[in-house]
C-alpha cells in the first residue's frame, strides 16, 4: 500500500503573514524589541525605503513601483487625559473617568494616516498597517501615492486617487481606519449606517414637509 500525502505549497508572502500572525512567538518578540528601540532613535514621522511588512503592503494595494511611497509614524498610546487642575473634577466621582477615560472616537491609526497627510500634502494617502508597538508609542506604516506621477496617472488600477475628489481622504473618513471610525459598511444589516450614522439618524428623527404655495 502506498500512502499519498498532498503538499500544499506556500509562498513566501504566505510564511511571512503566517510569523505575523503569531506575534507572542520569540522570533516576532525579539524582533519587535530590537525595531522598536530603532524607530524611537528616527523622527517621528519619517520615510521608509521599504515596508517592514511587505505582504500586508501589497495585500493592502502597495505595489513596488514608481509613485509609491510608505512611511513609518509613531502616535502616542492612550487616551486624551482633560486637562484639569490637579486631576480633580468638582462634583464628579473619581471612578467616572472624567479625567482620564475620555475615548477618541477614531483610531490611532487614523490619527497616524492624518498626521502623514498632512505632512505630504501632495501625496494622497491609500492604506495603513501596525508595525509594532511598545508601552509609550504606536508605530504604523502609510502608503501613499502620487498623483502627479505618470506611472500612476497611466495605471487603470490606481490612477482613480488621482481624481480631485480624493484629496485628504484619511481627513475626511474614506480610508479603511476612518471608516471603521464612522462605522459604516457594505452588506446586509449596513443599510442602517449609509451614508453615516448621523443622516440616518437625522433623516428618522426630523419631519419634512412640502412648502405650501
Amino acid at each position: 500500500e502506498f500512502l499519498c500525502v498532498s503538499s500544499s505549497t506556500m509562498g513566501a508572502y504566505k510564511y511571512m503573514e503566517e510569523l505575523w500572525r503569531k506575534k507572542q512567538s520569540d522570533v516576532l518578540r525579539f524582533l519587535s524589541r530590537v525595531r522598536v528601540w530603532e524607530y524611537r532613535q528616527l523622527p517621528a514621522i519619517h520615510r521608509c525605503s521599504r515596508p517592514q511588512r511587505p505582504d500586508k503592503a501589497r495585500r493592502l494595494g502597495y505595489k513596488a513601483k514608481q509613485g509609491y511611497v510608505v512611511y513609518r509614524v509613531r502616535v502616542r498610546r492612550g487616551t486624551r487625559k482633560r486637562p484639569v487642575r490637579k486631576g480633580i473634577i468638582c462634583g464628579k466621582p473619581s471612578s467616572s473617568g472624567a479625567v482620564s477615560g475620555v475615548r477618541f472616537v477614531r483610531s490611532l491609526r487614523n490619527v497616524a494616516e492624518e498626521r502623514v497627510g498632512k505632512k505630504c500634502g501632495n501625496l494622497r494617502v491609500l492604506n495603513s498597517y501596525w508595525v509594532a508597538s511598545d508601552g509609550m508609542y504606536k508605530f504604523f506604516e502609510v502608503i501613499l501615492v502620487d498623483p502627479a506621477h505618470r506611472v500612476i496617472r497611466s495605471d487603470p488600477r490606481i490612477n482613480w486617487i488621482c481624481k480631485a475628489v480624493m484629496k485628504h481622504r484619511e481627513l475626511r473618513g474614506l480610508t479603511a481606519a476612518g471608516r471603521k471610525g464612522r462605522g459604516v459598511g457594505k452588506g446586509h444589516g449596513n443599510h442602517r449606517f449609509m451614508p453615516s450614522r448621523r443622516a440616518v439618524w437625522k433623516k428618522h428623527n426630523s419631519v419634512s414637509f412640502q412648502r405650501f404655495r
